[in-house]
């Protein structure tokens, strides 16, 4: 990946070169399922797959986006005019992050955009993370900012939740701004603290597969926020700060002080920050085939507490398990996307081929599968 064809691109739209070309990966979390917004843990890795953005400033105060994704057309905007995502298509990704960088305080203007992505849209692999990730990376160089990584993932964050409406926590964009390669990334969503831990399936024998549902859903629908709401009920009903702040050893006496409806919602993120701290465990022990049950532990609470799979994810869940997958588990926010699987490297070809023949016998568009191993954060590349 070295940016010559985004480059090359840029200079047919544009009409001249590029200042640059920044890189943004996409992300899987490996277990820490909507504990980011409780102010939890959680454990992603970075995917090769990334979204790349060439670049240049402009002097004029325009913001012009073109990607080969799109419809072929540039989408131009006024950047002193930038106020709400409302209306707007893929493009208000990127032009949030440039009124979340004015909206904190930055002197940006405008820019010329052109964007290509192999991230799988609509996959639950964070594509809009990597999306505006690459838009704050190029920002912040071409315009002398000097933004450490979580202040880059922070603003964002800021864009996706003020500007195009998805009241998504941090860990997206933490993940494909700051994940290393050969590791997965151990966050604290509360102080944004974190530690990469080595995670090298293949130097243990093992596969990790991405499986795509081709089950795609929009999580500015309002779901999304609907769990965050009541998660954030519970957390006030319980006088906490935030879910994460409830001990495994006092999760049974909360429960029963809460309303049924809420009781799932609090039980997933507690366990599941726990799940985190024992996947860590494992891999910092060099136990990576032992991580199999707890993602499958982590599929179910997300499956029966949380309630966001989908009939999809849980056959392919059950598939893999069945022809030999040490675990699996949807990874994302849920309703649909991807679903991660850990395989002897042997049986790798055997779980996949498995999990196409249950998706024809019902009736289900194929779904893609591809390998996964733990990739560099954004980046320049050009």
């Amino acid at each position: 990946m070295t940016g010559e064809a985004e480059a090359g691109a840029f200079r047919q739209v544009f009409g001249d070169p590029p200042a640059g070309v920044w890189a943004a990966p996409g992300r899987i979390n490996l277990i820490g399922e909507h504990t980011d917004y409780n102010d939890g843990f959680a454990l992603p890795m970075a995917l090769p797959h990334t979204t790349r953005v060439a670049a240049r400033r402009r002097a004029d105060g325009r913001l012009r986006l073109h990607s080969t994704r799109g419809d072929g057309r540039v989408t131009d905007l006024a950047v002193a005019d930038l106020a709400s995502g409302t209306g707007m298509d893929w493009a208000r990704y990127p032009a949030g992050v440039v009124w979340a960088l004015r909206e904190a305080g930055h002197h940006v203007g405008g820019a010329d955009l052109h964007f290509d992505s192999d991230v799988p849209a609509g996959a639950g692999l964070s594509s809009s993370a990597a999306l505006e990730c690459a838009v704050a990376l190029a920002y912040d160089e071409l315009y002398g900012l000097g933004l450490p990584g979580p202040e880059l993932a922070r603003i964002a964050q800021r864009a996706e939740n003020a500007f195009a409406g998805v009241p998504c926590g941090i860990m997206d964009q933490m993940a494909s701004v700051c994940c290393t390669e050969g590791a997965a990334l151990h966050l604290d969503s509360r102080t944004l603290a974190r530690r990469q831990v080595p995670f090298d399936p293949e130097g243990r024998g093992l596969a990790l597969l991405v499986v795509d549902t081709r089950v795609t859903h929009d999580l500015g629908d309002g779901a999304y926020a609907a769990l965050r709401a009541g998660c954030e009920q519970a957390a006030a009903l319980l006088g906490l700060t935030a879910l994460r702040d409830l001990a495994a050893h006092e999760l049974a006496s909360a429960l029963a002080e809460l309303p049924p409806e809420l009781v799932p919602l609090v039980r997933h993120v507690v366990t599941e920050d726990e799940r985190v701290a024992e996947a860590v465990g494992h891999l910092e022990a060099g136990r990576v085939g032992a991580l199999g049950p707890v993602l499958t532990a982590g599929h179910a609470s997300l499956r029966d507490d949380y309630r966001v799979s989908c009939p999809e994810a849980d056959l392919v869940v059950d598939t893999a398990l069945a022809a030999g997958a040490l675990g699996a588990r949807m990874t994302g926010g849920g309703f649909g996307g991807s679903v991660i699987v850990l395989v002897p490297a042997a049986a790798a070809d055997p779980v996949a081929a498995a999990v196409h023949a249950a998706f024809a016998a019902a009736g289900h568009r194929q779904p893609g599968v591809l390998p996964a191993a733990p990739a560099p954060g954004a980046r320049r590349i050009a």
